[in-house]
């Protein structure tokens, strides 16, 4: 399968080292199925640190997620908006805690764009996690993101372009 990664540079080698903490999934190299999703990820980045819009491509083999059996990756997969997702994303974004997850690969949806607000809302306000959740809901319907979090994940990975 096809994997894009909108950034502001092209992006030869991938470097966990290089990649954020408190993200969705946590610290990871994250992608998406979704072409025009990374090309307005890539316009963002770009607007917002310079460089130039730029769409890397990748390939996968998408038998690593059929095959649970002979596959040595731990990988967790959301299928939709649901409570543990919410507290998955919780855990990952806080950075009042010290959380990691043992998972290679991570796939759900996206939280969308005001999730620091609705994370100061959660922790100051007594919102339940229910509400929470429907905070977090993307503005332009369930669209998914992919995170290549261990080395042994980014190996699958083969550049494209």
């Amino acid at each position: 399968m096809k994997l894009y990664h909108g950034s502001y540079l092209n992006i030869g080698k991938i470097s966990l080292a290089k990649c954020k903490r408190y993200k969705d999934f946590g610290k990871a190299f994250y992608l998406s199925e979704d072409k025009s999703q990374a090309e307005e990820m890539a316009n963002n980045v770009a607007a917002f640190i310079g460089g130039t819009p730029t769409l890397n491509v990748f390939e996968c083999d998408d038998n690593i997620f059929n095959d649970k059996e002979s596959n040595p990756l731990k990988i967790k997969i959301f299928e939709h908006y649901c409570l543990e997702w919410a507290e998955f994303v919780w855990n990952n974004r806080d950075d009042n805690q010290d959380f990691s997850h043992p998972y290679d690969i991570v796939y759900g949806p996206i939280a969308n764009d005001n999730i620091g607000l609705q994370m100061r809302m959660y922790r100051m306000s007594g919102k339940t996690l229910e509400e929470f959740l429907k905070g977090l809901v993307y503005h332009k319907g369930e669209t998914f993101q992919y995170a290549f979090c261990t080395e042994r994940a980014i190996k699958l990975l083969k550049k494209l372009s």
